[in-house]
């Protein structure tokens, strides 16, 4: 669900509500977040907030795009102290990308790092006050240093109630409570839409950014691994392309030779059998764009040409195809019964070569085995 609009109420003053992210009022990703925590948090009971609180939560949300997907949130060139925290506290604590919802949050309670705290007071430099202008259009800059000028305004979504660096205070205008609870998944969608924007807009080279943006639900590879049980079960000699290890009467794995973490889709022409060993060490690295590649390029097309021999291979390569390959082009291109090994090496190549080259553009490493 995409929404790109907000609920109206007759009460409030939703028309200033829906400016707060546009484009031109945006230079940084801090807003998306620090309004998203907000509406993650607020319950009837729970309606004050400490700035520490709020980014705790900006950090857990932003913990998976960053560590997963190396995705910029600030503009290039622009160090961006929410992507750096993240990154930091990812470089010195045990958590995974994957890490399950709460484990942040957790970390960062029982953290007294300095150099943590020290992002945190960069984060909140203007965000807090930032945030909310459309509804103070006639104070220009505002800051810490206006808070007493800021809290005079009517109809705002929060007041500030104490100053206490990361530990100061706010509270959401009653009038807002009501309103921001009721309507929290649509709103949550909202934020979610603008940011997607946003984020294109600082990583123009990353596909799929919408399914970057949260940990997914567990990805279904099953069709893929039986249609290579099935080859293999018929040509017990096959061999998995890395480091050309026997997968006779061996558990598979189904590794994607342009890391997941970067594609986020599972296409059949970026897949192929591994041991869950190598799997693992190859992680989210890149192969060898000509060695590796050249053994990809052979095996597919090996698999491709049992089709035509044994109609138990070409049953489950139909089922695969419906499946696991979404784009015509490139089902009519790669995907011919009397194609040559030479044309479907040169095809592949021609699909994987460009998104390979944007991932190692986008900071994934080669793998050295």
């Amino acid at each position: 669900m995409i929404i790109t609009g907000i609920p109206f109420d007759e009460k409030l003053n939703i028309g200033v509500l829906s400016k707060v992210f546009e484009r031109k009022r945006i230079s940084n990703c801090y807003k998306y977040f620090w309004f998203q925590a907000i509406l993650e948090n607020i319950v009837e009971d729970k309606v004050v907030f400490t700035y520490d609180e709020i980014l705790n939560q900006m950090i857990e949300d932003a913990w998976y795009m960053v560590t997963e997907f190396k995705l910029r949130l600030g503009p290039c060139n622009t160090t961006d102290n929410l992507e750096e925290v993240v990154k930091y506290i990812h470089s010195k604590s045990n958590i995974s990308s994957t890490a399950k919802r709460g484990s942040v949050i957790q970390y960062l309670k029982e953290n007294t790092d300095p150099q943590i705290k020290k992002y945190k007071k960069c984060l909140i430099e203007n965000v807090p006050y930032c945030m909310q202008s459309p509804f103070y259009s006639s104070i220009k800059n505002p800051g810490q240093s206006k808070v007493y000028k800021i809290n005079e305004q009517a109809h705002l979504l929060y007041y500030f109630v104490a100053l206490e660096g990361i530990f100061s205070k706010f509270k959401i205008n009653e009038e807002w409570v009501d309103y921001l609870i009721r309507n929290r998944t649509i709103l949550l969608e909202w934020v979610r839409y603008n940011l997607i924007g946003y984020l294109q807009d600082r990583n123009p080279n990353v596909p799929g950014i919408v399914e970057k943006i949260q940990k997914p639900e567990k990805r279904d590879l099953r069709r893929v691994s039986d249609y290579w049980k099935t080859i293999i079960e018929i040509d017990p000699k096959i061999k998995e392309i890395y480091q050309k290890v026997s997968l006779k009467d061996k558990p598979i794995s189904i590794d994607h030779f342009v890391p997941w973490q970067y594609l986020s889709h599972d296409e059949l022409w970026n897949l192929s059998p591994t041991t869950k060993n190598i799997n693992s060490m190859k992680g989210n690295q890149l192969p060898n764009l000509y060695e590796d590649f050249e053994r990809l390029a052979e095996l597919q097309h090996k698999a491709l040409m049992m089709c035509n021999d044994y109609e138990i291979v070409r049953h489950k390569f139909k089922i695969c195809l419906d499946y696991h390959v979404n784009s015509t082009e490139i089902r009519n291109s790669l995907y011919q019964p009397d194609i040559d090994l030479p044309s479907y090496r040169e095809r592949l190549y021609n699909v994987i070569q460009p998104v390979y080259d944007s991932a190692k553009m986008g900071g994934f490493t080669e793998w050295i085995k």
